[in-house]
């Protein structure tokens, strides 16, 4: 029976990378995205939803419920990024990135976990970023939810080791994705999204009695 991951903000960047790389490698992949023109290979099944609405994170969660029978990998990697100041920035811009950036991996992740704690078996990965360790002028509510993020990661980490459950946080620094359009730089200055695929790949790979609980990504020549 092929393994079922899901990955939330899947049509694009780094979402889109992980989708291609476990559907090539015969997952059964579940996604979802506020909107998709994209094209997807048949074992990916899309589901169009806004995640920094509660109701419509459990709709998705109840639509992986009835398009598979386990999941064994989740990817919390819907996010997004507005630049700012705490105290200049725009009104109601903290509450925005919670919801996505935060809020969205919490509802998710309690509507999917207890099949993998009945079964003592499962991944868990949270996208979170190098601005969850490291406070930057003009990250402002961006580097207080990805702090939360790691926060979450690192307590869920702890309540289900004995589950048999594995979670890693992922902390890529600058990615070459739509983020960064514009920017004139050339590509070697940031991550590939590829990269991050592999990365997870290669940790759901090691036996199941290893567990890479933090790994920090960083474009070659340091961060931008």
């Amino acid at each position: 029976m092929n393994k079922t991951i899901v990955v939330t903000g899947g049509t694009k960047g780094i979402g889109r990378a992980i989708v291609n790389k476990f559907a090539n490698e015969g997952f059964k992949v579940i996604t979802c995205a506020r909107t998709n023109d994209e094209q997807f290979p048949e074992n990916v099944l899309f589901f169009k939803a806004d995640l920094s609405k509660k109701t419509e994170v459990l709709a998705f969660a109840d639509f992986v419920k009835a398009s598979v029978s386990q999941v064994d990998i989740l990817v919390n990697n819907t996010g997004f990024f507005l630049p700012g100041q705490i105290h200049n920035e725009a009104e109601g811009t903290l509450e925005a990135m919670i919801e996505t950036n935060l809020y969205s991996a919490y509802h998710l992740t309690r509507a999917l976990v207890q099949d993998m704690i009945d079964k003592k078996a499962g991944y868990i990965f949270n996208i979170c970023s190098v601005a969850s360790i490291v406070a930057y002028t003009n990250g402002g509510s961006y580097c207080i939810s990805k702090f939360a993020m790691l926060g979450m990661s690192k307590v869920l980490r702890e309540e289900l080791k004995p589950h048999g459950v594995r979670v890693t946080s992922i902390l890529p620094g600058a990615t070459f994705t739509n983020s960064w359009a514009g920017v004139e730089l050339p590509t070697e200055r940031f991550i590939a999204s590829d990269d991050i695929a592999d990365v997870i790949w290669a940790a759901n790979a090691l036996p199941v009695t290893t567990v890479l609980e933090e790994i920090v990504m960083r474009p070659q020549l340091g961060d931008l």
